[in-house]
């Protein structure tokens, strides 16, 4: 188990991060996925600038490092910031898992494109992201035909981490971003990966939060 300031510092551009809350939203995503998991963000560290969370959330609490606002849905945020509000306002376990091997130059400005194409997204309303990942799951596009550059009207945070993974060339394109579910990045589950990638086991970032301590937020609840 790693503290959050110790995950924080060794994290690299492509790192997930994954979430696992106790509210009855939060059971809700992983029993409709059977995942074990309700929330994905990817890690991007550039440069001088601090480690920072790329997902999406229907919170606007925290300013979003590329637009320099606040606002819902794709967003990116400082790291540790984010991680902190997961784990202390909603109450959710944490875990990374690390690519290998690093990223290079031309991954860091793929994923600094997807971020400039899909920072401010929307996040979907419940009714359609349940429509878009239920007809997700058979959207395999196996001819390869999709623009991966297109910058979709709604994104829920698997499809966000599955769209800039897949211009990373990281993950495989065969099938569309909202295939993917927060539970397709836990170890065990088939994350289609390009040859010479892999991420490791998951790595517990704080002890278990105290559910108590967590506060009820009504416009965060569907996370996917």
């Amino acid at each position: 188990m790693l503290d959050i300031d110790e995950a924080v510092r060794i994290t690299r551009t492509g790192d997930l991060w994954l979430f696992r809350g106790r509210t009855a939203a939060d059971r809700a995503i992983r029993a409709v996925t059977n995942a074990p998991v309700n929330h994905v963000g990817m890690a991007i560290v550039v440069d001088d600038l601090p480690p920072l969370m790329w997902h999406a959330e229907l919170s606007k609490a925290l300013l979003d490092v590329w637009s320099g606002s606040h606002h819902r849905g794709v967003q990116l945020h400082d790291l540790g910031d984010a991680v902190r509000r997961w784990r202390d306002t909603y109450g959710q376990a944490s875990w990374m898992r690390q690519l290998a091997p690093e990223v290079g130059r031309a991954e860091e400005d793929a994923a600094l494109r997807a971020v400039a194409r899909l920072d401010g997204v929307s996040f979907p309303s419940t009714t359609r992201l349940a429509t878009r990942w239920l007809r997700g799951r058979g959207a395999y596009l196996p001819r390869r035909r999709r623009s991966r550059r297109v910058r979709p009207e709604a994104a829920f945070c698997a499809e966000t981490v599955a769209l800039t993974l897949q211009e990373m060339g990281v993950v495989a394109d065969d099938r569309k971003a909202h295939w993917f579910d927060p539970g397709t990045f836990w170890s065990g589950a088939h994350l289609p990966l390009q040859p010479g990638w892999s991420y490791g086991e998951e790595i517990q970032v704080g002890p278990p939060p105290d559910p108590s301590r967590a506060v009820p937020d009504s416009r965060t609840r569907w996370r996917l």
